[in-house]
């Protein structure tokens, strides 16, 4: 039951955006800055994000060597150089609008610990870097000469470094989101779990977190920015859930001989360190099948091989306590692109992200307010 106000000022918007995560969030505001005068609401299931947003490890990142090499077996070179590109100005973006001390950015550079049958990649590191130039303007990836330094086990035969990644806080940038919405007076609900949008009509129908109140909600647009989980909005997308496992240590009571952000295995696994903690995460390759679930559990298959690398690989021999581990849901797809589309007359979508909400989220969100501001 609700009042003459509420029905009267809260259930009518010019934009609904389905959900509060980097995209909806930049959306939300870039459409709002082109059109101050409309009214905009972001509608969101969760307390906080529901998917990865502030679930993700916090790598400010675009593609480690072997990544990017494996990305030549299914892509051309156009493909890959503006998925780099699409990546790498995202986070120079993101940095000049909200300031890298609003981010917690550190320029750390990045690095990818190769073992005895990734030795091949260095071999290969000399075209890529002229491959990327044109947008660099000078090389990207070089090799650590002395990669014994960093206290890894003797299985690590070569560290390639990265010298344009970095890392930032993902609870900092959601916060800058946050007060950036409010200046621009944008309205957040959290805790309403959208059930159905019927796209021609406007209607986007939810339920509050309880599952007792029936909201109905009318918009003159809509945009779908549920990432993992759009399937149940948009069932004909090609969206495949892909879910993340990241451990966080306790304090360790060494001190840590490296410090950036770290790959491995093409990318798939990834670590650095945080307040004096071990945070590794990933390898979702170990399991695929397996992660591709929109549950939150932990993979206790991924969770061993995890622990495993951390006591023989990055700290050998250390033997170290974990305190805490959490999962994120992301969105793959056949292509690494992500999946910007108008899907009627008043629905559009930007979704499949590829674990790079970090890095594209801000202009993914752009160019959807684009989309949106053409219909």
């Amino acid at each position: 039951m609700f009042s003459y106000w509420e029905k009267k000022h809260f259930f009518h918007y010019d934009l609904i955006v389905v959900g509060s995560g980097f995209v909806g969030l930049s959306t939300a505001i870039h459409y709002k800055k082109k059109h101050p005068k409309a009214n905009v609401l972001v509608l969101e299931r969760g307390v906080f994000p529901t998917g990865a947003s502030t679930k993700n490890a916090g790598f400010a990142c675009f593609g480690s060597l072997t990544e990017i090499l494996d990305d030549f077996w299914h892509m051309t070179h156009d493909e890959v150089l503006a998925l780099v590109d699409r990546r790498y100005t995202g986070l120079q973006a993101i940095r000049k609008q909200f300031g890298e001390k609003n981010l917690g950015y550190s320029h750390s550079n990045g690095y990818e610990l190769l073992e005895e049958s990734q030795l091949e990649a260095t071999d290969q590191m000399a075209g890529v870097n002229k491959l990327l130039k044109s947008l660099f303007k000078e090389e990207v990836f070089s090799l650590v000469k002395n990669p014994g330094k960093m206290g890894f086990s003797d299985q690590v035969k070569a560290i390639v470094k990265n010298k344009f990644e970095g890392e930032l806080d993902p609870g900092m940038y959601m916060t800058s989101l946050w007060k950036l919405a409010q200046q621009e007076g944008i309205r957040i609900l959290t805790g309403v779990s959208v059930c159905e949008i019927r796209k021609d009509e406007g209607i986007v129908l939810a339920e509050d977190a309880a599952g007792e109140i029936n909201l109905e909600f009318m918009g003159g647009k809509i945009a779908i920015c549920t990432n993992a989980f759009t399937k149940k909005l948009w069932p004909g997308s090609d969206i495949q859930p892909g879910r993340g496992l990241i451990l966080l240590s306790k304090p360790l009571d060494f001190e840590i001989p490296w410090k950036g952000s770290f790959h491995m295995d093409k990318g798939y696994v990834y670590f650095r360190q945080i307040d004096g903690r071990l945070l590794l995460g990933g390898a979702r390759n170990i399991d695929f099948e397996g992660e591709k679930s929109m549950g939150f559990e932990v993979n206790p298959k991924i969770k061993f091989h995890l622990e495993k690398l951390a006591d023989e690989v990055i700290f050998p021999g250390k033997n170290l306590a974990w305190d805490t581990e959490w999962t994120g849901i992301m969105a793959f797809g056949k292509i690494k692109s992500p999946l910007i589309q108008q899907v009627d007359a008043k629905t559009v979508a930007a979704v499949r992200l590829g674990g790079m909400g970090v890095a594209i989220g801000w202009q993914v969100g752009k160019e959807l307010s684009v989309l949106l501001s053409k219909m």
